[in-house]
């Protein structure tokens, strides 16, 4: 369709012209005295058309050899930019394959070809960026060389330039890359204190923060690491079920890492209510708390979330978290001083009678009923659990309790008997 316009569009221009000039009698006369010369108009135009034509032609031919030595220094410019590029994809080759030693070599190429042009006379707009580049490749197969020296030369020569907003980039990686480094070496505060060098923004992404995280764990920060892994968990960095699990061990080393009661009240003020809420935070911290010489009080008021999901129809805890914290409870009630309280001993009587046949039930009711000397009750309670139970550790004071009772009955055969179970397990 496009050739056959042209077509029309040249048949119509020669129609014209053949119109316009075959029917065309106008002449010009030149006067140049005593000479007279008379030419057609036809020959006029078409000698004016050549002239303008060879004009332009002589023209661009002028401004094309007028423009030859730009045009070699732009060829030149282009060669070499063509080589840094070049450079760039070696270095990134070489490191990639694991050819740290070339990758080194193409780097530091790199870096010298970019300083020349950087000190030309025509500097590449994005001069400053690419010998930023060519330091961290050069840093990074330092760093695989096991040359510290020379990797935090070139880590230095970045960070001492001031950049600006297209290098900030680059520098901020650079700086991950630098603590992710120092991590590397086991070198925790010269790690920590580049991830503090970094701008809050930056700080808070996922690749610092997993930095951090590990960070952390390596100069044995229970704090700091459970606060990065809160925020790890936020930004989705881990599965749902990784997180709680990463939270609970780190919230159970938290509690475990405490010297006195006052530091592990401390310690357990900075979890949030769901983190309480864990069966084995809550757990470790009350048992950790008893430990200790702290209230008794505290520990069951920490332990009454779990208390209560336990309680819950369809309730989730293992029956580790079960024994665990059935075992805690009654080294509190131990500790208690002035017997046991009356809503704790509420709480028992009432699970007791929801759940009769519930083992570890029974075993808490038993040593709540020999805690308020109802001997009788407790012997019973005790005597029913004790085939049930599965817990070792609970066994063993089922036994020590019944010899006690037998004791307090005047019975010295069952009691002996008794001892000797409990000394058995």
């Amino acid at each position: 369709m496009r050739a056959l316009l042209w077509f029309l569009a040249l048949f119509g221009i020669a129609v014209a012209m053949a119109l316009f000039a075959g029917n065309n009698q106008g002449t010009v006369t030149v006067y140049w005295p005593p000479h007279r010369i008379d030419l057609s108009l036809n020959l006029v135009l078409l000698l004016l058309a050549g002239f303008f034509f060879t004009l332009y032609v002589a023209l661009r031919a002028l401004a094309v050899l007028l423009s030859l030595p730009g045009e070699a220094r732009r060829w030149r410019m282009l060669q070499r930019e063509r080589g840094l590029q070049a450079g760039l994809l070696d270095a990134m080759a070489h490191l990639t394959a694991g050819r740290f030693i070339r990758a080194r070599k193409s780097a530091e190429n790199l870096l010298g070809q970019a300083q020349l042009l950087a000190h030309g006379d025509h500097p590449l707009p994005y001069g400053a960026r690419l010998q930023a580049m060519a330091h961290v490749l050069a840093a990074e197969s330092a760093h695989a060389l096991q040359d510290r020296n020379g990797r935090d030369e070139h880590v230095r020569q970045v960070l001492d330039q001031t950049p600006n907003r297209e290098e900030q980039d680059i520098h901020e990686g650079l700086q991950l890359r630098a603590a992710r480094w120092a991590l590397d070496d086991r070198d925790a505060a010269g790690a920590l204190q580049r991830l503090e060098a970094l701008p809050q923004g930056v700080s808070r992404r996922t690749l610092a923060l997993r930095i951090r995280f590990k960070v952390a764990r390596l100069a044995g920060q229970t704090q700091m690491a459970l606060e990065t892994a809160r925020l790890l968990a936020k930004h989705g960095a881990f599965s749902p079920l990784v997180a709680t699990s990463l939270v609970n061990g780190l919230a159970r080393e938290l509690m475990t890492s405490a010297h006195d009661p006052s530091q592990l009240q401390h310690a357990w003020a900075t979890l949030d209510a769901q983190e309480q809420r864990l069966p084995e935070v809550a757990t470790q911290a009350a048992g950790q708390l008893l430990v200790l010489g702290g209230q008794a009080a505290t520990a069951q008021q920490w332990l009454l979330p779990v208390w209560e999901q336990m309680m819950q129809p369809g309730a989730s805890l293992s029956q580790a978290q079960r024994t665990a914290l059935v075992s805690v409870l009654e080294r509190s009630f131990a500790k208690t001083p002035g017997g046991l309280d009356a809503a704790w001993l509420t709480r028992i009587e009432v699970a007791q009678r929801q759940q009769p046949a519930d083992a570890l039930l029974q075993y808490l009711a038993g040593m709540a009923c020999l805690r308020l000397s109802l001997w009788g009750k407790s012997q019973q309670l005790l005597k029913q659990a004790l085939p049930q139970l599965q817990d070792d550790g609970l066994k063993r004071h089922v036994w020590i309790a019944l010899a006690q009772l037998a004791q307090q009955r005047d019975e010295p055969l069952v009691a002996t008997e008794a001892w000797r179970q409990a000394a058995q397990i």
